[in-house]
């Protein structure tokens, strides 16, 4: 679904353990800002003997959460709990019960063959059991994609998969970090995760499948403190546009300004994609020069382009008027 605002919505998720006891503090004080979603993780930041105690801190905090919202106005993001197996969806559902209705949604991560069905079946049950809709996001992180002579029919017997519940799909996730370590891969922060062929070619196939019905957030950036991490991220977000990711998973607070700022869009493309959307219905022509007058506008051409452009600005805003002789695309 990639032509309503609310896919384009989740913005920078943010990812937290489940267990930090601290999370329901730092959502009510805003210390996050007001424009980010949170991810509250069961799955890799958790000790695999550690899954009982955090999912009983993890509903405490819901717990929590929702007695603020009666008491004071604040930001409240769209949570996400990322699980570790499908069943644990099922088992969560009833752990929070009333407080469900805080959750947007799960996120599948490794997501693959293997447990797809069970994954879907999953969600398909818990959007039966509640009234308000119990969204997910898949993660394509799983080994077996790596595999250049099953890759694309896997792709695609997934996608016949998700298609069921396209609706209740938001986005779809990529696991940069998980797939450059099958490879043994780590970008530095001056380099972009699209110059790792072999994970770019992965990330590519992906977009082709899915990039036309679905929303597709790009990888996580793991740079937050070096000195070199704001204009590194400012980069890969530039390549993850040009490729076709709207979105980005981050691992800290400060990244989620950088990623919100990155994908403001341009006066120039607002202004084209505005017009193109709104073509003269009267006019013989389908074609004409852009509102600067620099490039070539058409409307069968460009109206996916325009669509997706201004659903991109609604969410994120649009970027302050430059100079004349600046490039209002450019980065830092």
């Amino acid at each position: 679904m990639n032509n309503s605002l609310l896919y384009y919505s989740v913005g920078a998720l943010l990812y937290c353990p489940a267990n930090r006891k601290t999370i329901v503090d730092s959502i009510v004080q805003q210390r996050f800002g007001t424009k980010y979603s949170l991810a509250l993780c069961l799955e890799d930041t958790i000790r695999d003997d550690c899954v009982a105690e955090a999912e009983h801190i993890l509903a405490n905090s819901l717990h929590l959460l929702a007695e603020q919202t009666q008491k004071s106005q604040f930001y409240l993001p769209k949570i996400f709990v990322r699980v570790r197996n499908a069943r644990q969806i099922g088992r969560l559902c009833k752990i929070f019960g009333e407080t469900t209705r805080l959750v947007m949604g799960f996120i599948l991560p490794k997501f693959s063959l293997e447990n797809a069905d069970l994954y879907i079946e999953e969600i398909i049950r818990a959007n039966e059991l509640h009234s308000q809709p119990i969204f997910t996001m898949p993660i394509f992180e799983s080994p077996s994609i790596i595999d250049l002579r099953h890759r694309t029919e896997i792709l695609y017997i997934l996608k016949e998969k998700i298609d069921q519940i396209e609706d209740k799909i938001l986005n779809i996730r990529v696991g940069g970090n998980d797939l450059c370590h099958a490879f043994g891969y780590r970008r530095h922060d001056d380099e972009s995760i699209h110059q790792i062929r072999p994970i770019a070619d992965i990330f590519s196939d992906i977009i082709t499948v899915y990039g036309r019905n679905y929303i597709v957030s790009g990888p996580v950036w793991e740079y937050y403190h070096s000195s070199n991490w704001e204009r590194g991220l400012y980069h890969e977000i530039a390549d993850d546009k040009l490729c076709g990711f709207i979105g980005k998973t981050v691992i800290y607070p400060s990244q989620i300004a950088v990623v919100n700022e990155a994908y403001k869009v341009s006066q120039r493309d607002y202004k084209d994609a505005a017009a193109i959307l709104n073509w003269d219905k009267t006019s013989h022509s389908l074609v004409a020069g852009s509102v600067n007058g620099e490039r070539m506008n058409e409307y069968k051409t460009h109206s996916n382009w325009a669509l997706r452009t201004l659903l991109t600005a609604e969410y994120f805003g649009v970027k302050k008027t430059q100079p004349d002789n600046d490039n209002s695309d450019s980065i830092l």
